[in-house]
Formats: C-alpha cells, structure tokens, sequence
C-alpha cells in the first residue's frame, strides 16, 4: 500500500544545511496500524509530511499502491498534534471543511454532505455534538473531530503525528481505545508517530524505530498480540515485553549516537 525507498530529507537555515531523514525504506501493507518511534527531532513528524505530499524528498521514492506520491492528494488524511479546528464553525461544519475546499462533485446534493458527515461523527463518537463549536469540546473529542474530518475524503492512507500528545494520561488511554475502534471499522491504513512506547506496543501491528538525527530505521518490531486490545492490556506482562525491547532499541539508539 505505502513504500518508502531510501527517502531523505534536508532543510536549509541560519546554521547551514540540517539533514532530518537518511536512507528511510520501508513498507506499510493495506489496513496495517504501524506505529513511528524515536528520539526528538529524528524526523518522524517530516516523514509523515513526506508522505502526505507536503515537502518533497531530497532523495528516495515514496509510493502509494505503486505510483509515486508527488504531492497532496485526497487518498492521504493527516492528522496533527493539535486539532486546529476553526473556532467559528460548528463541528459538522469543520468536518465538512475538505470537502468544500476540494471541491464536490458537480449537483451533489447537500443532504448528502449531511448524511455523510453525520456517518463520520457517528464513528468518532460525537453525533450529537454536530451543532456545538470547538470552545465546548474537550480535548479528546476535539481531537476525535480532527479525524473525522481527515475521513471526510475518504482516505486510503491515514497519518497521525501524535494525536494524543497533548491529552492527560487518562484521555490518552480513552483516545487510543477510540482510535482502535474507529480503525477497525474504517479500515484504514494508518501510520502515526508517538513516543509512548506502551502506547505504541497497544496500537501497531509493527513499529519502526528510527535513529537520532538524521532519521533512519534502525529495528521494525513485530507486535504479536491478539485484538482487540484494550487499555487495561497496557499493565498485561505480554504488552509489557513487547514495551521493553522498544526501550532496549531506542536505547540502543542513543548508545550509538
């Protein structure tokens, strides 16, 4: 579905030239829920900017069932930290948002819109919040709207640079038990980023671990745990040992950096 051939990035600024990724291969097969890791500012949030058509590579091929991804389509959702909802919309409104940017096909009537974005906030959860405006969200459902709006297109591929990040520890639980239910239903592929290894272990099917800057992968640890998974799994001696040799590759990582 998703490959990544020996793609690199770099940027140029006030202190010469940065080099974020080097030689990043690797593949995500479709509806597969892999999981990003590594050390700050080894360029998982770029490599997702890569892929979404964003910034281009400075080298490498990334592809999407067999072409080459040259730049912003509709068949990539993204999904940032924050959920950047616009303040004076409603919430089915902000989830409708794509599809008044893109463009709908010509008479598509608006019951449809509707219909389709009440479909999504019946998946994320929040049906009837459709008529409420992001300041009486909390930050777990407006995270949940940040997604059903990235579905508004009906991506093949969904990104998420990590969601939860901004969330208590206990929404996060909470998010990532949503996230999982609105995965197996959509069935998407997704790649997101995290830095919580547990949460990581909890979530992906695989992980890729990447090095410190510049980025590349250094481990792809297989997650061999039965779903559906739930969070009281994260305490489970199972999930535990699959966290550890995470920690063990991560910090395997900064030995050699």
């Amino acid at each position: 579905m998703l490959s990544l051939h020996q793609v690199t990035a770099r940027f140029t600024g006030h202190l010469g030239r940065l080099d974020a990724l080097d030689d990043v291969t690797f593949d995500v097969q479709r509806g597969e829920f892999v999981c990003l890791i590594g050390p700050s500012g080894c360029g998982k949030s770029t490599l997702l900017r890569l892929v979404a058509g964003l910034i281009p590579p400075a080298g490498g091929e990334i592809r999407l069932d067999g072409k080459a991804q040259q730049g912003p389509q509709r068949r990539v959702g993204l999904v940032f930290q924050q959920p950047t909802l616009l303040p004076w919309r409603t919430v089915a409104a902000n989830v409708a948002l794509p599809l008044e940017l893109a463009g709908t096909p010509a008479g598509t009537p608006a019951g449809e819109i509707r219909e389709h974005t009440a479909a999504l906030l019946d998946l994320v959860g929040l049906r009837d919040f459709a008529k409420e405006h992001p300041s009486n969200l909390s930050g777990g459902m407006a995270q949940r709207v940040a997604i059903a709006r990235a579905l508004c297109q009906d991506p093949d591929v969904l990104l998420l640079d990590e969601p939860f990040g901004a969330l208590d520890a206990l929404t996060r639980e909470y998010m990532a038990e949503e996230l999982v239910r609105i995965w197996e239903r959509s069935q998407r592929t997704v790649l997101m980023v995290t830095h919580n290894v547990s949460e990581a272990a909890l979530l992906s099917d695989r992980v890729v671990v990447l090095s410190p800057r510049p980025g590349h992968v250094t481990d792809i640890v297989t997650v061999d745990l039965p779903r559906p998974r739930v969070p009281e799994m994260l305490t489970s001696e199972a999930l535990q040992r699959v966290a550890r040799t995470l920690r063990t590759a991560l910090s395997r990582n900064n030995a050699q950096a």
